[in-house]
């Protein structure tokens, strides 16, 4: 298999295979840490959960981690980043500790999200930091090109497999908020493997080169937004881009959506909790979002085996409509049932389907747009993916009923589908 080929050539180099353990650390504590906060705020037996109240948390999380993206790499140009490897995970590692301890004192809610505020704002410049160190560890153009696409996805599966770990740590330990300081403190300590793992490299491996001339601070916080607003007016120039970017866009918005649907399929639909009530631990509910955690990241994995086959026969354009044309079919008979079953295996495909969307939307990006552009637009692309998975809470906050089931938002998620479909096909034979 060619990903199995191209990945044990890439595993030779030693100074890969450091890089990459310190990101399959980092992304799999992200995995646990997120896991953590999902069941505290959706499941824990104290709380009345609503649409809403999702909707909420995904906006505190999110949107400044957004917003903060594009200007991560002006102080990553100036710090070594071997160095926000080490202490990134370290202070991230110090505040899920800080947040286990106000899971545990029953503290007020906001206190709570500006902790987990805290952790994922730094995980925006660890990320960036594995992203700019890459050319650093990889010799050659053409093996860049392979970490490129290699290194994200291996990120994903961790996570997907943190999220695993977080879902068996949370059905091992007692019930109740012990429980999610006990998954937030397994958190903490992976964060902490992952920044210690940093030390197996030198602090200069990584960059940047220590006698490049930067421009003060203030100068490049300003370049930097006179930057993004160049990198707009070129995507305009760019129909192929812009048009990828805009069918991802309302397809993460889709995905979204019916994640929030699930979420509260899961607190009430799928127990005995009544909606509106406090108790219950919902532990069947918790099992079998962590089924569909598990068969969503399943989809990501099969995505990545795919989508170089249909990008070959389709083209990018092609594959992204045939994947939003199998969303179109296969989300509404398979949700509107609102029966684990059959959600479930909706979960798969639309996991298969958003993850393969998004590798061509790569593809289209990578390929059309002009290198001293790319990071610029990559960081608008970071922005615009976030951004619509928070419009979509809203939305389903305003649709969803308090157990769940929304056949509204069912059909309306799939005339996105179609039209996302339909206009990429027709762009493609244009």
């Amino acid at each position: 298999m060619p990903v199995v080929r191209d990945l044990r050539t890439l595993l030779r180099l030693p100074d890969f295979r450091r890089l990459l353990i310190v990101r399959l650390l980092s992304q799999s504590a992200d995995g646990v840490y997120q896991v953590a906060l999902a069941t505290y705020v959706v499941f824990s037996p104290e709380k009345v959960t609503s649409p809403a109240a999702i909707a909420s948390a995904m906006a505190v999380l999110l949107l400044p981690y957004s917003l903060l993206g594009p200007f991560a790499g002006v102080l990553l140009d100036r710090w070594r980043r071997r160095q926000v490897l080490l202490y990134g995970n370290l202070l991230r590692a110090l505040l899920a500790a800080c947040t286990a301890a106000l899971v545990l004192a029953g503290a007020a809610d906001w206190l709570f999200y500006v902790s987990a505020l805290s952790v994922t704002a730094v995980n925006r410049f660890v990320l960036s930091g594995l992203s700019a160190a890459l050319p650093h560890v990889v010799g050659d153009q053409e093996r860049l090109v392979t970490a490129n696409s290699l290194s994200p996805t291996a990120g994903t599966l961790a996570a997907t497999a943190g999220g695993g770990l977080a879902f068996a740590v949370r059905f091992a330990a007692p019930a109740g908020a012990d429980a999610d300081a006990v998954v937030v403190l397994v958190g903490a300590a992976i964060y902490l493997c992952a920044g210690l793992s940093a030390l197996l490299m030198t602090a200069t491996l990584l960059g940047p080169a220590p006698l490049r001339l930067q421009p003060s601070f203030r100068a490049a916080l300003a370049g930097t937004a006179s930057g993004l607003g160049a990198g707009l007016r070129h995507l305009a120039e760019r129909p192929a881009a812009a048009r990828a970017l805009l069918a991802m866009t309302l397809m993460r918005f889709c995905y979204g959506a019916l994640t929030v649907m699930v979420l509260m399929l899961c607190r009430y639909a799928w127990t005995d909790s009544a909606p509106g009530d406090a108790g219950g631990s919902g532990s069947d509910g918790l099992a079998l979002l962590g089924l569909a955690v598990g068969l969503s990241g399943a989809g990501f994995f099969a995505a990545a085996v795919l989508t170089p086959w249909g990008v070959g026969r389709l083209g990018p354009f092609g594959w992204i409509a045939a994947c939003a044309a199998a969303a179109t079919v296969l989300e509404p008979a398979l949700g509107l049932s609102f029966a684990p079953a059959p959600v479930l295996a909706a979960a798969l495909v639309l996991g298969l389907v958003t993850q393969g969307a998004k590798i061509a939307t790569d593809t289209v990006v990578q390929s059309s747009i002009d290198d001293a552009f790319r990071g610029r637009i990559f960081s608008l692309y970071d922005v615009l993916f976030n951004v619509a998975f928070v419009a979509a809470a809203g939305v389903s906050a305003l649709m969803l009923p308090p157990d769940g089931r929304s056949a509204v938002l069912v059909v309306l998620v799939a005339l996105i589908y179609t039209t996302v479909a339909a206009a990429t096909y027709g762009f493609k034979r244009r």
